[in-house]
């Protein structure tokens, strides 16, 4: 079922929303070469307690999981997709660096991630996570009153698939209704037939989210049971807002 939100409902999603955009803020500017990832996480957990709000991840299992999640974000690094597990690596220069963080305040959930280069950036590294945001973008701007959720997904496609790059979890993963659950119908797949699907009304959140790879489009899982990598070993970016359909068209509930 999805639930459509008023528009207090969606300002309270709102201020959820900042704080996970602080939290992510934070946690760029602190990113760099020789930092433990570990420090990435209890970085975000401070703002986001500070903010009166609870992480949205920790302790959080869903079917595919062998135990609940031990962190308050996923930091993914180079071929890691998504779901990573922060731990006491420490950051080099060059690496791909995937972030996601989501946070509960009052009752309502907000979600984001993004990638940045550490230190250094490869011109290929670079070129990826620039296709991974205008496919994000792309993705924002199809969800109006008048779409259909297809729109969404043949908007991310059209820009990954444009500039040779694959869906880097093959359609297994993707974006999701958001509310008052982290997890809410519907899902929302990166990629999709135009004028298909669930038509999309004002008052819907979603969570939009590419993870894009110019690999094949293939992924495994790794021991921990959470963190997905390319099969490939291929380099991966993600990119995610939270996002309400509005009269007036998208408004991003997650921007700084």
């Amino acid at each position: 079922m999805v639930e459509l939100k008023t528009p207090g409902e969606l300002q309270a999603m709102r201020e959820a929303g900042r704080v996970v955009a602080r939290a992510l803020q934070a946690v760029a500017g602190h990113a760099a070469p020789g930092v433990p990832v570990a420090e990435l996480d209890e970085l975000a957990a401070t703002v986001i307690r500070e903010a009166g709000a609870e992480p949205a991840f920790l302790g959080y299992r869903p079917s595919f999981a062998p135990t609940p999640y031990p962190a308050v974000i996923c930091v993914s690094v180079n071929d890691a997709i998504v779901h990573g597990i922060p731990g006491r690596d420490r950051l080099r220069d060059g690496d791909l660096l995937s972030v996601d963080c989501g946070a509960y305040l009052d009752g309502w959930a907000g979600d984001s991630a993004f990638s940045i280069t550490v230190g250094t950036p490869r011109p290929a590294d670079q070129a990826l996570i620039d296709t991974t945001r205008r496919a994000l973008e792309a993705g924002i701007a199809a969800a109006a009153p008048g779409n259909r959720l297809g729109d969404i997904g043949h908007a991310i496609h059209t820009v990954a698939a444009g500039d040779g790059c694959a869906d880097a979890v093959a359609g297994d993963f993707g974006g999701h209704g958001i509310g008052r659950r982290m997890h809410e119908d519907p899902p929302v797949p990166n990629r999709g037939r135009p004028g298909r699907g669930l038509p999309l009304r004002p008052g819907m959140t979603l969570a939009i989210e590419p993870m894009l790879t110019p690999g094949r489009g293939q992924y495994r899982v790794d021991a921990d049971g959470w963190t997905l990598r390319t099969a490939d070993g291929a380099r991966a970016a993600h990119a995610e807002h939270t996002v309400a359909v509005t009269d007036d068209g998208p408004l991003v509930l997650t921007a700084p």
